[in-house]
């Protein structure tokens, strides 16, 4: 059955992720003003990079889940900051002619391409570098057990058993036929590893124990597997303008997708199966989770 994709009253998920994005924005800009030496070409590509464009889907999250635990909006903001910090390094390094060779992202030049490649590598390695630094920085969290845990989880999401491992794994599966666990397994990692990692930042940040955060995971993963559902039907029939990217990229390399296994139908009822998931592990939650109910219905609703 369909979830019905409608926000609730109260809650405008695009004026709150302007907000959101507008933050990011800013606190990008601070982070990575140039230093008037050799350094400022790296500056200006970490600036092309991060800074305008893209969904702020990860910061998002973070500051909604930060909600749950009436957690300061902006120290919420500074780990969902580090969350965007490890996905924009992926963005690059995944653009670059040795991994997918795209042109076009966030609908201007990769950064390869606006700058030069070497000048890519030394950003994304910046922007990870970034992440942490940021999350061991006291604005975020006055309690050092609080952010080494903030530290440890992302560096867990961000590696081989996370985003790093799952890319690999989609290196390795090109030109192979997958079925739906090992396209599942494939995407929990390369996607779903740091989506479920910006919801529980928050659950961190609120010093909630770890078995005590399953719910919350639970969401996350169901929203990330519903997101690359969605990204795989976008790359299969969205508008390319809307999404800023070159589409049709999984075809060409041949790499099995949610849609290529499922069928485009199926696949939209399983995203659909997922959101409502999603939204049944905030069950007893009241207004305060609002904010998560209107993403995980984003995440099938959305054309980029």
């Amino acid at each position: 059955m369909s979830v019905e994709l409608v926000t609730r009253p109260g809650i405008d998920l695009t004026a709150e992720a302007r907000v959101v994005s507008n933050a990011v924005d800013q606190l990008f800009a601070g982070l990575l003003e140039s230093k008037g030496d050799g350094r400022d070409e790296l500056y200006a590509a970490m600036r092309h990079a991060a800074i305008g464009g893209g969904k702020r889907l990860r910061p998002l999250l973070t500051v909604a889940a930060a909600r749950l635990f009436a957690i300061d909006e902006e120290r919420a903001l500074r780990a969902g900051t580090a969350v965007e910090s490890i996905h924009v390094y992926s963005l690059i390094h995944d653009d670059l002619p040795c991994m997918d060779d795209d042109d076009l992202r966030r609908g201007k030049p990769t950064v390869h391409k606006a700058f030069d490649e070497a000048t890519a590598v030394l950003a994304g390695d910046s922007f990870h570098a970034l992440a942490f630094e940021i999350l061991a920085h006291e604005a975020t969290h006055e309690d050092p057990f609080v952010r080494a845990d903030l530290v440890l989880q992302l560096a867990r999401a961000s590696g081989t058993d996370g985003m790093a491992g799952g890319q690999m794994m989609d290196l390795a599966a090109e030109g192979a036929e997958l079925d739906l666990p090992a396209i599942t397994r494939l995407q929990q990692l390369k996607t779903g590893a740091l989506i479920e990692y910006a919801v529980e930042a928050a659950a961190i940040m609120g010093r909630l124990p770890p078995e005590a955060r399953t719910p919350l995971r639970g969401y996350a993963r169901n929203v990330g597997l519903a997101f690359q559902i969605a990204d795989d039907l976008l790359d299969h029939s969205g508008d390319e303008q809307a999404a800023g990217k070159r589409l049709g990229k999984d075809a060409d390399a041949g790499k099995a997708t949610f849609v290529s296994v499922l069928g485009e139908e199926r696949a939209r009822a399983q995203a659909d199966m997922l959101v409502t998931q999603a939204i049944e592990h905030l069950h007893g939650r009241g207004e305060e989770a609002d904010l998560l109910r209107a993403i995980a219905r984003y995440a099938v609703e959305r054309d980029r």
